[in-house]
């Protein structure tokens, strides 16, 4: 596959809109790929226009098992009018591939598929298996990767590599992550009035407040030296119907993200107390909706898949990630394996307008990943 096949697919793979949906185009774009190539794919259906994807090469001997992730979602666009290009359209200027999901994380993720057919291709005696694990819906919720891991397809493997984009580092531990909403109940009234209602929108900013003042007490017993404190961020609030009335409902999104020493269940034990000692006034009402709880990934620092990695970038630094990976669903099983986090990209372009990958950073990698296949499986 030369220089220019390798460009053509992955701008191919921009070009097909997936945001939080219509994964399966892209499912079947890459099993079509695959199978050009002599690699079995098999679609695995999620919902409506929604699919995982799995496919596996197989040395000439057992041996070890990597499997290799990406997810085929990406987030809205936005306006595409503030974008300098059109953000599906995958054009190139100045060397880099513009759109959404270049860096997160269609650019990853295609690396690792060419990188796939190119060890098949090659012939090149080889140990072990390589599984490919593209996901849906990584970036609301996660539950396809739930689907997998339910399915056992990490159950058997030594090794997992996500290429989520890491530049200039590598992860071997990311914070875990609880995204929620707190809904509030009141009572509709005039704004003339407002003593005959009890307006929703000052219930929740009294939970912001405890909240806040409990998450800033308990954050400051405990930091993890590598993923550093754990995070709370409210990011939406929805409230009201009407100028001149007292609101009798809205609703606070939130995010937080945690390391072991201020877990999951401490966080969601914070909302709760703050939510019960407003409750118990008996002036309306708070209720906790968790839309997203998963634990933080947990891989050791001196893993041979680590080894693998540094053997082809060893000015890599390994770094703790505050954002959350299919990584959280995988590795919740009953198997120790090899966790890394590596792709091309700077995960600080991720969402962003403009979003963009340099061309010869993408090339780079599908070669990185093919000597890190050839390295892991063989030794």
């Amino acid at each position: 596959m030369d220089r220019q096949e390798k460009i053509r697919i992955l701008q191919d793979v921009i070009q097909i809109q997936s945001p939080n949906g219509n994964e399966e185009i892209v499912a079947l774009y890459y099993k079509n790929l695959l199978e050009a190539y002599g690699i079995d794919a098999r679609i695995i259906p999620y919902s409506d226009g929604r699919a995982n994807l799995v496919a596996e090469i197989h040395g000439q001997d057992q041996g070890k098992i990597l499997a290799v992730s990406g997810h085929m979602d990406v987030v809205d666009a936005g306006n595409a009018d503030l974008w300098d290009f059109p953000p599906y359209a995958a054009e190139i200027h100045d060397g880099l591939i513009y759109g959404r999901g270049t860096t997160d994380m269609k650019a990853g993720l295609t690396a690792l598929i060419i990188a796939m057919i190119e060890l098949k291709a090659s012939d090149e005696p080889f140990k072990g298996t390589v599984r490919l694990l593209a996901t849906v819906g990584e970036e609301v919720g996660m539950m396809r990767a739930e689907q997998l891991t339910q399915m056992g397809f990490t159950q058997d493997i030594t090794g997992m590599l996500i290429a989520e984009p890491t530049k200039p580092f590598y992860h071997t531990k990311h914070k875990g992550s609880i995204q929620y909403q707190v809904i509030a109940h009141g009572r509709a009234a005039h704004s003339s009035t407002p003593d005959k209602g009890i307006n929703a929108i000052l219930l929740i900013n009294e939970f912001i407040n405890k909240t806040n003042a409990k998450m800033a007490a308990a954050t400051k017993l405990a930091y993890n030296d590598t993923l550093g404190a754990t995070l709370n961020v409210f990011t939406m609030i929805a409230g009201g119907n009407q100028i001149n009335s007292v609101p009798e409902a809205t609703i606070l999104s939130g995010n937080a993200r945690t390391v072991p020493e201020v877990g999951n269940d401490v966080v969601i034990g914070i909302f709760n107390e703050a939510i019960d000692s407003i409750n118990a006034k008996g002036q309306g009402s708070l209720a906790l909706n968790i839309l997203q709880n998963n634990q933080f990934a947990d891989g050791a620092n001196d893993s041979d898949l680590v080894a693998s990695i540094l053997a082809v970038d060893p000015d890599a630094e390994n770094r703790g990630l505050s954002a959350a990976t299919d990584g959280a669903i995988f590795t919740d099983v009953d198997n120790d394996f090899d966790f890394v986090i590596y792709g091309p990209g700077d995960m600080a372009d991720a969402h962003t307008i403009n979003e963009a990958i340099g061309v010869d950073e993408y090339l780079e990698f599908i070669a990185r990943y093919g000597a890190i296949y050839r390295s892991y499986l063989n030794e």
